[in-house]
């Protein structure tokens, strides 16, 4: 290379830096905002947090609060806690700086059966600890917090009698840690303290560290026992991930049920071994089921969170791909099909082939195998079509055989023939202590008088309702002394309000149910004088037009006003409760569930700014 290319290259490489040094100028400075220190905190007036500049002259940052903080302490103490607590509640004025590296437990370890349970809580607890500070580097330092879980009894029987009520106590405790002391008769009540626990920690943004409640106390237990969700994993399959990510959000808000309605006519994803051929026709695919294995993993991981779950095996309608294959259904697929059930593919079993019951004892015994921790069992008996009955030469020459006619009571007596048929099958797969196992049925044509009266006993059956709360059908079942869960459908179907699937327009049940709504959805107005009948309730998403994407937000929050209302039985409507919705809602999205937006983030930050009146409910 001669001196003149030299010269040259050199000239070139000089003007491309003095280039990039201009355009580095010009172009604007990163944006370290981000990093800054937050030049707004919050201020209790009124019983409302007022969102206010940080200023030295008038707002010194040393005086200033995060909004979490502020929404602890203005008002009632349950700023933070959702669902508040059904009976002494007392916070103090402090907020203490803690480690979440320094989170101790103890518990009583002769309870061998629970020590699994509570190492499991135990990491749960400080993950979510940790989920709070959301990714920001917090201060060091700060106190360490020790967990004293003292149980009276270590069974882990979840039923209608089971006392769930805790007690939890905030103070300081020995060498300067933060002790936090939660008793309660059984596992599951003091795992509810220690859910209560975990809201009183906070992230304050303007100090840059994690912080707890300094001093408290809540004495608490829920106003219904049953307190569930009831969701269809058989129109969209729902995998696994997510059905652990829906447990994991009913803890947070203290729901005990996960009513599992695994199967229906568009498909069969449970893995039944004696009878192959369910799942192996009646799965969208291979990798869209349920084996033993994985049900086994999610009832466990829902005992670990407080959780019992309810298998239902939706019969004799509502059955149809793999049953089709074994040869014992009527109707399957007919078309057109609004002739003969509400939704494709129509399909019933045939009560009158002996082959039914055998298939449903195996069925069982699987089904009862996996469920191992549940003491009730959902036989369905939703939207039979005696149509379609009706429609099968074989059953009416059957029923023709029994000297029995073809009208509206002879196929009721065929379905109560079914059903005691089915029951017996069910009965003989349980142990001799479990032969009265309370059933739980949907309201139906059955479950009407005067077929009520003559077929179902009402100290065996339990009636899941899904119809309006005003619905008569609702106070002749109360007034014939049956126990109730309430899922009225005007509240508590949570696939409503969505594009009709089958049609234009919108689905069936449209409009669309806001929190709001499942909020003020009120089991003791609904009930009446017989109130003390109504066990509890159930939210319902059936999945036509939902699945493992979409499933977050179609629950939650909404699933959370729900379990407010089934824990606390608030005797206040929606508005009182909105400040904390919105901060519960930020708390479901720092756990990894993708909750709905239900306001623009500006009514969280300016409290009572938003609702009509702009009073925020008070009065």
């Amino acid at each position: 290379m001669n001196f003149t290319h030299k010269c040259f290259l050199i000239g070139t490489l000089l003007v491309g830096v003095a280039i990039i040094l201009a355009v580095s100028i010009a172009l604007p400075k990163p944006d370290n905002s981000r990093e800054s220190e937050p030049v707004w905190g919050y201020q209790c007036v009124n019983d409302r947090c007022v969102k206010t500049a940080i200023s030295e002259a008038s707002f010194p940052r040393d005086k200033a609060i995060s909004l979490p903080a502020c929404r602890l302490f203005c008002g009632s103490g349950a700023g933070l806690l959702w669902p508040q607590p059904t009976g002494e509640l007392r916070v103090g004025n402090d907020l203490a700086h803690i480690d979440p590296e320094q989170v101790w437990f103890e518990w009583n370890e002769n309870f061998h059966q629970l020590t699994n349970l509570w190492e499991t809580n135990r990491e749960r607890f400080r993950k979510q600890l940790k989920t709070r500070a959301q990714g920001n580097a917090l201060k060091t330092g700060g106190k360490a917090l020790r967990i004293k879980l003292d149980v009276e009894d270590d069974s882990l029987t979840l039923d209608y009698k089971t006392d769930e009520s805790y007690q939890l106590a905030i103070g300081n405790g020995q060498n300067g840690e933060l002790l936090a002391a939660i008793t309660a008769k059984t596992f599951f009540g003091a795992r509810y303290g220690l859910e209560t626990l975990s809201q009183f920690a906070l992230y304050d943004n303007i100090r840059n560290e994690l912080q707890m409640i300094a001093s408290a106390n809540v004495s608490d237990s829920p106003a219904y026992p049953h307190r569930g969700l009831a969701l269809d994993t058989s129109r969209n399959y729902i995998d696994p991930e997510s059905l652990r990510r829906t447990i994991d959000g009913m803890a947070m808000v203290k729901l005990n049920v996960f009513h599992w309605h695994i199967t229906d006519s568009q498909s069969f994803p449970l893995v039944i071994k004696s009878r192959p051929t369910l799942h192996t026709y009646g799965a969208y695919s291979r990798r869209e089921v349920y084996t033993a294995e994985d049900v086994r993993q999610l009832v466990q991981y829902a005992l670990e969170r407080g959780i019992r779950v309810i298998p239902e095996l939706d019969a004799p309608a509502h059955v149809g791909e793999g049953w089709e294959k074994l040869g014992v259904t009527a109707c399957f697929n007919y078309q057109p099909w609004e002739n003969y059930c509400v939704e494709p593919p129509c399909g019933q079993l045939d009560p009158t082939q002996d082959a039914v019951y055998d298939i449903l004892e195996d069925v069982y015994r699987e089904m009862n195998a996996m469920f191992n921790h549940s003491d009730v069992f959902h036989m369905g008996g939703d939207e039979v079509s005696i149509r379609c009955w009706n429609a099968t030469g074989s059953i009416q020459r059957w029923m023709n055989g029994q000297e029995w006619g073809l009208q509206e009571a002879d196929f009721m007596k065929l379905w109560n023939y079914f059903q005691t048929e089915a029951l017996n099958r069910l009965d003989k797969t349980l142990p001799a202590s479990d032969k009265q196992r309370p059933i739980i049925m949907w309201t139906s044509k059955l479950t009407e008088s005067p077929y009520l009266e003559q077929y179902l006993d009402k100290d065996r059956y339990i009636i899941q309702v899904w119809t309006t709360g005003n619905d008569s059908k609702v106070s002749n079942l109360l007034e014939k002394g049956y126990r109730l869960i309430m899922s009225n459908y005007d509240a508590l179907y949570l696939d409503c309000g969505f594009a009709g699937w089958v049609t234009d327009g919108s689905n069936w049940c449209a409009p669309y149910i806001g929190w709001q709504k499942v909020y003020n959805n009120d089991l003791m107005a609904i009930g009446g004088p017989y109130a003390q009948q109504i066990l509890g309730g159930e939210a319902a998403l059936w999945t036509e037009q939902s699945d493992s994407h979409t499933l977050d937000n179609r629950l939650w929050p909404r699933l959370s006003a729900h379990a407010e209302r089934l824990w606390s039985n608030p005797r206040s409507g929606w508005q009182m409760a909105e400040s904390r919705m919105l901060l519960h809602r930020e708390r479901l999205i720092m756990a990894g569930i993708a909750a709905n937006s239900i306001q623009p983030k500006w009514c969280l930050q300016n409290e009572g700014s938003c609702p009509i009146g702009g009073d925020g409910g008070r009065s």
